[in-house]
Formats: C-alpha cells, structure tokens, sequence
C-alpha cells in the first residue's frame, strides 16, 4: 500500500487515508492491511494520536516518539483540535445547521455496530450544517466535539438521513454523480467559511 503523506517532520507525519483501508490493525485478523502497520514497517517507532472509520477517507496524524504522541494525545483530549468532515446524506435534515446530542454505545448483540442509548451510551456531540441541497441528497459539513465510534454515520442515520453508501446504518445503494448538480457556488462558499 502506498500512502499519500501530506507532512511530515521530526514529530508527526499526516496522511491522507483513503476510503476503505484500516486506520489501525484489526482487533481479530492483524493481517489486514492498515496505516499503522504499513508506518510501522517503515519506521522505527509510530504512536497512534487518533483514528477515523474504515470507510472514511481524510486526514490522520501519528507521532513519531512519545513526547510528541503524549502532546498531540492533550490537544484532542482537551478538544483543542478540531474534527471537520464532509459527508453526503439522503435527503436534507429538517434544519439546516443544529447539533446533535446522543448518547452513544456498543451494540448489545451486533459486533462492530453502535446504538443510540441516553442512559447507558457515552455523551457524544456533532455539530451539522448543510452546505448544498441536491433534493435526493445534501452535502453537509460535521464538526465533531467528541470521537466515538461511528459517530457521524450513527447520529445521521438516527435522524433518518444516514451517509449514502453505509451499509450498516442506511443504505447501499450507488450514488451517481449525476444525481447532484454542479454547484460552484455552494462550493466557493462553503471553502470560504470553512476553510481545511
């Protein structure tokens, strides 16, 4: 596997993980391919700061030593770092912008899924706002202030419009490019305000 690296120093190196690959090796068959293993293979020492979802594709640091891993662990810790995706969902939410607030946790019985439980899930918070309306889907912006698994995928899909393509919270069927429009607009505003 060959990784895209968008920097890297003495302290940290960031990669842009594509869709479909491991962030870190699979609790049950640590054959299968990762970031972590193919870093790890290739340096002497690599610290996981933080990680996102299989099929997620983005921006993912790791550090180098451990004084540099124990800093950057901090700055997510104390939420000084900020966790923005962008994600296409059926339909549009019934408000543009919001915040959601559900608590999150293991599914009881289904290995690898999460459920939506106030009393017994963690406190997981993501803040929305829908950047383009195509009709069938949205273009929306994610802001994080919590990393639970699934987070995204699970309080989308709870409002009845899960990320398209997720089989495990919506549906699967493809997405067509030609089912949303060309909108530069919506594109150079978005890029304006929310600038990565």
């Amino acid at each position: 596997m060959k990784l895209s690296i968008i920097y890297e120093d003495d302290d940290y190196i960031i990669i842009n993980k594509p869709s479909g690959v491991l962030s870190i090796p699979d609790r049950h068959n640590a054959e299968l391919p990762s970031v972590t293993k193919v870093l790890r293979d290739k340096y002497a020492s690599i610290f996981i700061v933080h990680r996102i979802d299989k099929e997620t594709s983005g921006c993912i640091c790791f550090a180098k030593n451990e004084e540099a891993h124990k800093y950057a662990s901090m700055l997510f810790e104390k939420r000084l770092i900020e966790k923005k995706y962008l994600g296409i969902v059926h339909g549009s939410f019934d408000q543009a912008s919001g915040i959601i607030e559900d608590a999150i946790m293991e599914h009881p019985v289904i290995k690898g899924k999460m459920i939506i439980n106030q009393k017994q899930g963690k406190p997981s918070t993501t803040v929305y706002e829908t950047i383009a309306n195509y009709g069938t889907y949205s273009l929306v912006s994610f802001h994080i202030l919590t990393g639970r698994t699934h987070q995204i995928r699970l309080h989308s899909a709870n409002l009845g419009h899960p990320i398209v393509c997720d089989a495990l919270y919506g549906l699967t069927n493809p997405v067509y490019i030609s089912s949303l429009k060309r909108n530069t607009r919506c594109r150079k505003i978005f890029l304006k305000k929310h600038p990565f």
